[in-house]
């Protein structure tokens, strides 16, 4: 047997249906493979299309494509496609198309039925398979318009019994027991500490390809430092960062116990059934110019998903998804053209996009965060063109630069630990305009690039240095009390009078804003190191602000984004540029009533705060 034929019958051997054929079987089938190369973006097979080949894709991924383009599947190594042709009528039901570089080995009809004939399994095996792919095509062409795909959480997809093995288990033995539980993983525990985790690619790329001997245990070759998340992430921000870092599989930790796992391929027939999967793309964009628009298309997506009745708490947390993702594949690359950084840094998010409260309109606020070990004369220029790289390629994407300068490119807003703590300790100790401009904006401090510890470190160190600066939290109630909303004294609804947006008010400026201001004093004189707005005023509740007071914020807080995210999914659709200048005149006379209910609601809120904190005062 050649070396070719020797590597196509082993690479049969490893993967279903064909591992389970006699040797006989496998020697035979080899030859009649053929090999093709597909590139990125060709149409294998389309709709209506005739078929007479079997494809089993040897590198690459391929997607399978239901009605109106649909994504049904995605097909990596070692998974084949077109079999539902051979099956039965000779014209396709979908169209499949590569989505990276592929090589595919290809088996004639011929070959097939030939092999289906002497091995009834084979035909079983894809009888099923055929069956699966279009049910899950009449269940999307079946479905409403609405979806509920961007408020599942890992804890409803996550396999909750994962299985296990010690770290001394032999290699074999982890092998044998994958086989028996018909899994393509297992985590390594030590008692209940999850240590690594061995998977079908380990066993082929460090045991097979390396020669190392099965009689090894298995912590010679799994994977370390693994990533996690919690139950409550959202299984979106899974995949998108499974497919970023370019794994299988991720286990779900909570409070420090391992509690499941959640696979690539099970999130991703998920969301496969709502045009939002688009963003799982952006993790294979190779250069900027790829990148282009890809913020932009995001949000044109998201506001067709709140047309449809997508909740305002589901849709802010996918466009601020989209962009982290776009944020971190923008790293990745400036990385590859400028080098490793010479010391650890971690990129951080501030303001909407640190509390993951994106709206269609949100622009960019972003620092870095430097190692102690930074040199400035030595360092500098690097990190000033990575981040130069970063801003400006968000930009491209469709994220605006800051009208105020404060993006990571910025050199005041690049620091060190030690100069970030000590920012922080100034602008606490003296709450002067500026500082407290900058304070409140930079405790909604959130890492989604580089190290995780260096930006968790200055963020709690600035939390605990503000938990009991009372001469703080007075100046942030009376920013926060100064945002008035737009009510006269009889709750009519206040619009301007001139300039570009006469006849319109402003829903941010004394609506979601001031109630964002609220929540983190609320939550800072707590000492709660939390960023989201929705989640400060729950933990707040009964401590530093009453429940019902709590509840009634949420419930304007709700409201307001709401009808802003519509407002501005509507002016995309119009090919405007979004803003939060509304019309009153534009909505209907209950959705006027729920307005001023909601500015009510804070302006409530805002004379309690001159009650607690002495804000006439300063």
């Amino acid at each position: 047997m050649s070396v070719e034929l020797e590597e196509v019958h082993s690479f049969l051997a490893s993967i279903e249906p064909f591992r389970h054929l006699p040797e006989e079987e496998l020697v035979e089938l080899a030859p009649t493979l053929t090999v093709r190369y597909i590139r990125r973006g060709e149409i294998i097979l389309d709709y209506e299309e005739s078929n007479d080949f079997l494809r089993i894709i040897r590198s690459g991924a391929i997607d399978i494509l239901g009605p109106d383009n649909v994504l049904l599947d995605r097909r990596d190594p070692g998974l084949t496609f077109g079999y539902s042709t051979l099956l039965g009528t000779n014209s396709s039901r979908y169209r499949m198309e590569a989505v990276e570089d592929s090589l595919v080995y290809e088996m004639p009809r011929a070959a097939f039925t030939k092999l289906s004939k002497r091995n009834p399994d084979i035909a079983r095996f894809y009888s099923s398979q055929s069956r699966r792919i279009r049910a899950a095509a009449e269940e999307i062409t079946n479905a409403g318009a609405n979806t509920n795909v961007l408020s599942t959480h890992i804890h409803d997809v996550k396999i909750a019994k994962p299985r296990s093995c010690p770290p001394d288990l032999s290699i074999r033995e982890a092998a044998q027991r994958m086989e028996e539980y018909n899994v393509s993983s297992l985590l390594v525990l030590d008692r209940d500490t999850l240590l690594g985790i061995i998977t079908d690619r380990d066993l082929r790329g460090r045991v097979v390809a390396e020669g190392i001997e099965t009689t090894c245990p298995v912590s010679d070759v799994m994977t370390t430092k693994l990533l996690t998340l919690s139950s409550e992430s959202l299984a979106m921000e899974a995949l998108m960062l499974m497919s970023e870092r370019k794994i299988h599989h991720l286990p779900v930790v909570d409070e420090g116990t391992v509690t499941g796992i959640v696979t690539q391929n099970d999130i991703a027939r998920l969301l496969h059934n709502d045009p939002v999967f688009l963003t799982a793309d952006l993790s294979r964009k190779n250069s900027v110019d790829e990148l282009a628009d890809a913020f932009t298309r995001t949000t044109k997506v998201v506001a067709q998903l709140i047309e449809s009745g997508a909740a305002p708490e589901e849709t802010a947390g996918m466009i601020t998804i989209a962009a982290d993702a776009v944020a971190r594949r923008l790293f990745t690359l400036g990385i590859e053209k400028y080098g490793k950084p010479p010391v650890d840094f971690a990129f951080v998010a501030v303001g909407s996009q640190g509390r993951r409260e994106m709206v269609l309109a949100s622009d960019q606020d972003n620092a870095l965060v430097l190692s102690d070990d930074f040199i400035h004369d030595q360092h500098n220029d690097y990190f000033q063109k990575l981040t130069e790289f970063v801003c400006l390629g968000l930009d491209r994407a469709g994220q605006v630069l800051c009208p105020g300068e404060m993006m990571a490119m910025n050199p005041q807003w690049r620091m060190t630990v030690s100069e970030w703590e000590h920012t922080f300790a100034n602008w606490i100790g003296a709450p002067e305009p500026d500082a407290l401009l900058n304070a409140q904006i930079f405790f909604d401090f959130r890492v989604i690039a580089g190290s995780q510890e260096l930006g968790q470190a200055v963020h709690q160190s600035a939390v605990s240095q503000g938990t009991n600066a009372r001469r703080m939290h007075a100046h942030l109630a009376s920013l926060a009390a100064r945002r008035e909303p737009p009510l006269t004294f009889f709750k009519g609804l206040v619009v301007e009078r001139s300039g570009e947006y006469a006849n319109t008010l402003d829903v941010k400026k004394g609506g979601t804003a001031a109630i964002v201001q609220m929540a983190r004093l609320y939550a800072l004189s707590a000492g709660h190191s939390i960023v989201e707005t929705r989640e400060r005023l729950r933990q707040s509740a009964g401590k530093t602000v009453s429940r019902a007071g709590s509840e009634d914020l949420l419930d304007a807080f709700d409201y307001l984004r709401s009808i802003t995210l519509k407002y501005q999914a509507s002016q995309i659709r119009s090919g405007q540029q979004p803003n939060y200048h509304i019309d009153p005149k534009q909505l209907s006379g209950m959705e006027r009533e729920n307005l001023r209910d909601a500015f009510s609601i804070i302006k409530n809120m805002q004379n309690a705060l001159a009650t607690k904190y002495p804000v006439r005062n300063i």
